[in-house]
């Protein structure tokens, strides 16, 4: 496997694999790195249909990609999905998968015509005192010192970040600023997550930084993930005669190492009918997914919370890592992303609107018409004086093709869990999908003798706790995730969030995505290169934007420099006076 970049290798249809009609694949679960595994199989792998297996633990395909509405209980989204345009791979991939409602169209196709015609931005970013504009402006609020210690973090080899948390790096220059209830809201990290990751994030979207404020950066996909992503994708393998195996836990991989090899040879499953053994040859491929985000997660009711249930199970991923981890150590360890849930843990919740009570007060905030069809917030709303740390959206609606109309299903966030809120003297965690919409609804800007009565007769909320959902920024170190295809692995791979591929970054489609792709190249030497991590961090361009855009338009000259740096600098610009470099530092706004 290999990584290649431009259009000489993008659309070229790799050669048939030798042999490959002998081999079978076995891929454990169902979420973005599985299915997109599995269609790389076919697609460039060429593997027939019927010889890829697809075991999955629940009734239906998606993992954390879900988007249901469950009898009796309601419309479910346990998270949403923000897309980037140089999401590489995952392009490559949705170029080749046909649309659901317009055959003719790729999901692909679909997606650029609907964001091209209807772009995405935030008309309101933040908001406090019940309503109010936060005033955040666009402004990301950093000082001299504060845009140093990004500076400093984001050139510091990642050796020297193993197993340290961000707050070893950013003072309150930086965690006071609206650059960081940006980035923390947007992205879900926390003070204490990992300043790897933190690196990592920055320098994979440093093209994106100016986009961060109003969300313009980003694009949405027409209905929920699991309707818009995870549904094509799985008619697609269907009609290619994949072998989809609901209700069937994976609870072990038995490996043989020796020689300097290291083959899987066989899986162990768990049916209603009890268990099972399959037993494997090197022709078998076996695609792992490691943990999961959404493990343990459970949902409540609109009178209901969603239990706080960290005890990990046997046919759980995390379970089924750790005995596989037991095998070598080249196979990871998940206990540096599972061990301590009380800081990888947070809520969302699910809202229906059920009448035109509650609608108005979105209205307000996102100064759009919800029901247009078309964006309404832009991305999260975040409510800056929030104790729960809350955030809201409104996608596109409907968000489900059944959908009633005249009703809208949002999503809502709270990443401090354990925190009583501000209206609701509740943990999140403790409360009720009713309680959970009463405190949205006050921080709306709802008169408080209303906010119970609309909470209970104007929508349904459906809440639910995800104890793992930010495992994968929990500190770490080199090794503490198993490479795609370990070294001397023959036979298997691992893929999804907890697999190790070098640049990208965790907690997006793209990464997932990535991971499935790699394994399937790698184990099946497709003669075709895989599309490298997008290089926005070796492009000038985009590293003096992101240097103006991070400092609110302020040039290089107005810091405030000692007399040496003062002195540096003005060497620093005489010399590169009457250049491409000052052309190039005038135009990007730093001179």
């Amino acid at each position: 496997m290999y990584y290649s970049s431009g259009n000489y290798e993008a659309f070229v249809r790799p050669l048939k694999p030798e042999g490959v009609e002998m081999k079978s694949a076995y891929i454990i679960g169902t979420g973005l790195a599985a299915l997109s595994a599995a269609c790389y199989l076919v697609r460039d792998g060429r593997m027939p249909g019927k010889r890829i297996h697809i075991f999955e633990k629940d009734p239906i395909p998606g993992g954390a990609c879900d988007g249901f509405e469950y009898p009796g209980l309601g419309y479910v989204m346990r998270g949403g999905r923000e897309m980037d345009n140089h999401f590489e791979v995952m392009w490559d991939l949705f170029r080749s998968i046909p649309s659901i409602e317009t055959p003719e169209l790729s999901v692909l196709d679909e997606y650029y015509y609907l964001n091209k015609r209807d772009p995405n931005y935030s008309l309101m970013r933040a908001t406090e005192n019940r309503g109010q504009d936060a005033h955040t402006d666009g402004k990301f609020g950093l000082s001299d010192a504060g845009a140093m210690e990004i500076m400093r973090l984001f050139f510091t080899p990642d050796e020297e970040l193993y197993d340290r948390p961000i707050t070893d790096f950013f003072s309150s220059e930086v965690l006071n600023s609206n650059f960081w209830l940006y980035w923390r809201t947007m992205f879900a990290f926390e003070n204490w997550h990992s300043a790897l990751e933190m690196k990592l994030y920055i320098r994979r979207f440093i093209h994106h930084i100016g986009g961060l404020p109003d969300f313009k950066a980003l694009r949405f996909t027409r209905y929920n993930q699991y309707e818009s992503m995870i549904l094509p994708m799985a008619a697609y393998l269907e009609k290619a005669g994949a072998q989809f195996h609901y209700n069937t836990k994976v609870t072990d991989v038995g490996f043989d190492i020796s020689g300097g090899k290291k083959k899987a040879v066989s899986i162990s499953i768990l049916t209603a009918d009890g268990g099972q053994t399959i037993d494997l040859t090197e022709n078998d491929l076996v695609f792992i997914t490691p943990g999961g985000c959404v493990e343990n997660s459970s949902l409540g009711s609109q009178n209901s919370p969603a239990k706080y249930d960290p005890e990990l199970k046997e046919g759980g991923g995390w379970d089924m890592w750790r005995r596989i981890a037991a095998n070598d150590p080249s196979f990871g360890n998940p206990d540096k992303f599972c061990g301590d849930p009380e800081k990888s843990n947070w809520m969302s919740a699910t809202v229906t609107t059920l009448d035109d009570s509650i609608p108005p007060y979105i209205k307000n905030i996102c100064k759009r018409d919800p029901f247009s069809g078309k964006v309404v917030t832009g991305g999260i709303v975040t409510v800056k004086d929030s104790n729960w740390l809350l955030s809201w959206t409104f996608n596109r609606q409907p968000q489900f093709r059944s959908q009633p109309k005249g009703q809208l299903v949002g999503w809502i966030y709270g990443l401090f869990s354990d925190r009583p809120g501000n209206f609701v003297k509740k943990p999140m965690r403790e409360c009720t999908g009713k309680e959970i919409c009463m405190e949205w609804l006050y921080h709306l800007g709802v008169p408080e003798a209303e906010i119970e009565s609309m909470a209970e007769n104007s929508a349904n909320t459906i809440p639910c706790m995800m104890p793992y959902i930010t495992a994968f920024f929990m500190p770490r170190a080199a090794g503490d995730r198993p490479k795609v295809v370990p070294d001397g692995a023959v036979n298997f791979a691992f893929i999804g969030q907890f697999a190790e591929t070098p640049r990208d970054t965790i907690f997006t489609t793209e990464y997932s995505m990535r991971t499935g792709m790699e394994a399937v190249y790698t184990l099946l030497d497709i003669d075709r290169g895989v599309p490298e991590v997008w290089g926005s961090v070796y492009d000038v361009r985009d590293l003096l934007n992101a240097s103006v855009k991070l400092r609110d338009g302020r040039k290089i000259t107005d810091m405030r420099l000692g007399l040496k740096e003062k002195v540096a600098l003005k060497e620093v610009l005489k010399a590169v006076s009457g250049t491409d470099v000052e052309k190039l530092l005038k135009e990007y706004g730093l001179i």
